[in-house]
């Protein structure tokens, strides 16, 4: 799927479609340039799942657990300022990855061989005119 995002106002918007084509995926990895939008776009698809705790970028504690309405948790990671994937089986990735819970990592390039052999990949990129692309794949 392919969305353009024009305006910050459609963000809730873009985050239903987000959730209606990758629902049944827990783990999402988004990828993008710094500055593209992912944890915008993460804040917003965690609103649209009734997340009642502060959502903002887990750049220092890698991770950040937030809670819904319904006492779900979900996972946001930033895997930024890893080193190497050790760190990232030291914080326990691979026990959130298999909670079932969703897991929404930024930066996954720098964990590859961690991945789940199934996610929903969502790519953001930022176009000449401010609008930002963003291009999903279930795999």
């Amino acid at each position: 799927m392919t969305l353009h995002l024009d305006h910050v106002d459609k963000l809730d918007t873009i985050a239903r479609q987000l959730l209606a084509d990758g629902r049944e995926q827990s783990v999402w990895l988004f990828e993008g340039d710094m500055g593209a939008g992912k944890t915008t776009l993460i804040k917003a698809i965690c609103r649209t799942l009734g997340v009642v705790s502060l959502v903002q970028s887990p750049t220092f504690s890698i991770v950040n657990e937030y809670t819904t309405h319904e006492g779900h948790s979900v996972y946001h990671f930033d895997c930024y300022r890893l080193r190497n994937e050790a760190e990232a089986l030291d914080i326990g990735l691979e026990e959130y990855i298999d909670s079932g819970n969703y897991c929404f990592i930024e930066w996954p390039e720098r964990i590859t061989s961690l991945w789940p052999a199934t996610y929903y990949q969502v790519h953001m990129s930022a176009e000449p005119d401010g609008r930002r692309l963003i291009e999903t794949n279930l795999v």
